[in-house]
């Protein structure tokens, strides 16, 4: 009997060499194991929903439903609402870089950012340059886009720009093409390092000196709970002459407001926006204008800036949480950075002890992180680990600690080498 190509237990499509050695995102796997009952997850990097401001939504939505629900629920342009545009566009200068509104193109969460950029510099084959480590869903992307990725390392102060012109050097004597740099400048995902503004600046001059296009992902910089602002790559590009056409900046709404709105922005140069909008059209259209039109009228009400602050307290008290249960329960077989800001706090356990070894005991116990070597493009390290201290109260994250600690004594600890 013929086959129709869609017999079970056959192997019908043909799919797209894109998708080979694409890997699940551990992340996502880990969110389902965080709804068992009495689990503590410290995986995931879910903004606290005690931070959603459901009144103010609520009121924002009502209000377009009521005023504005021809425009609200009809297509809408490719490149953004107007109105939302111009928020953002406010809330971007806020932040230090003054941009102009007409360089937003509005994403379906910064996600579709990175893809947009992504498809639009990137041939099969092109090298992108990625921090050591870096964001799981970056990575994710850039390997859909066929990227070969070659990275830099990072330390308390971000990404080791230093070392990035010899990399360029070496790649293009290679015969190979760079085309993009990618960076979380601000409380990184994942190591919470916050990148220097001498960093940045040579990252700038960098840049421009090879001619590679840089994006600044910052879903992160509203959250700084100690030290001191840095501002973003496109306000100090002002400083270094020709780098504001090599960058780009990428933020979203998902951290400060609410991730199932699914609204993000890039702010790109003059000379990409009409192909950016071109290709954000072959995607989706628009993003969803029911969304936009709630959010614009969110932000033009002037909630958001006001519940700020409270939202930074209640991060900066959980970062400190969570660093002093470490601290107390853990001591020196386990060493971290001290983030600045942000969600995330990266840590190495002592004497080589593998994560994944210590999760499997950790969800035993009751507890779920994210081993660190999900978060590297090249020579993982086995031993780190990152945690996510947004969601769980402080009173949690100590009892978290806790379990880890268990799961700690419960895993493999190769032996120790001794000279001779």
């Amino acid at each position: 009997m013929p086959s129709d190509g869609l017999t079970r237990g056959s192997v019908p499509y043909a799919f797209s060499s894109r998708m080979m050695g694409v890997q699940s995102s551990v992340i996502r796997d880990l969110l389902r194991l965080a709804q068992r009952p009495g689990m503590i997850s410290l995986a995931g990097g879910l903004p606290s929903p005690l931070t959603f401001d459901v009144e103010g939504l609520q009121h924002a939505a009502d209000d377009v439903l009521v005023n504005s629900s021809s425009r609200a629920l009809q297509y809408g342009l490719t490149d953004g609402q107007p109105a939302l545009k111009h928020e953002l566009a406010r809330l971007t200068s806020s932040r230090g870089a003054a941009v102009d509104e007409h360089s937003i193109v509005v994403t379906t969460g910064s996600q579709q950012g990175i893809d947009l950029i992504a498809r639009l510099l990137i041939d099969p084959g092109d090298v992108i340059v990625v921090e050591r480590p870096a964001y799981l869903a970056a990575l994710q992307t850039f390997a859909l886009a066929q990227a070969s990725l070659h990275t830099i390392e990072s330390d308390a102060s971000g990404a080791r720009v230093e070392d990035l012109d010899a990399l360029l050097g070496a790649i293009g004597a290679s015969g190979k093409r760079v085309k993009l740099v990618y960076v979380v400048a601000n409380f990184a995902n994942p190591s919470g390092a916050t990148l220097s503004r001498e960093r940045r600046l040579r990252l700038l001059r960098t840049v421009v000196e090879r001619k590679v296009f840089v994006i600044e992902d910052d879903p992160y910089g509203e959250l700084r709970s100690f030290g001191t602002f840095v501002p973003p790559l496109i306000a100090l590009a002002a400083e270094v002459p020709g780098a504001a056409q090599w960058c780009g900046y990428l933020s979203t709404l998902s951290k400060i407001l609410a991730p199932g709105l699914r609204l993000g922005w890039v702010v790109l140069p003059p000379v990409m926006l009409d192909q950016a909008v071109i290709c954000k059209q072959g995607m989706d259209l628009h993003s969803s204008t029911f969304t936009q039109e709630i959010a614009a009228k969110y932000l033009a009400s002037g909630r958001l800036q006001a519940r700020l602050p409270s939202i930074r307290t209640a991060y900066r008290e959980r970062n400190e949480a969570l660093a002093d249960a470490l601290d107390r329960h853990l001591g020196d077989r386990i060493a971290y950075n001290r983030p600045e800001g942000g969600m995330f706090l990266w840590a190495r356990l002592n004497d080589a002890v593998d994560a994944s070894e210590v999760l499997r005991h950790a969800i035993e116990e009751g507890m779920v992180f994210v081993p660190g070597s999900a978060f590297y493009a090249d020579c993982p390290d086995a031993s780190t680990l990152r945690l996510s201290f947004a969601t769980a109260l402080p009173a949690e994250l100590d009892v978290a600690v806790q379990r880890l600690a268990r799961a700690l004594d419960r895993s493999v600890v190769p032996p120790r080498t001794t000279p001779g």
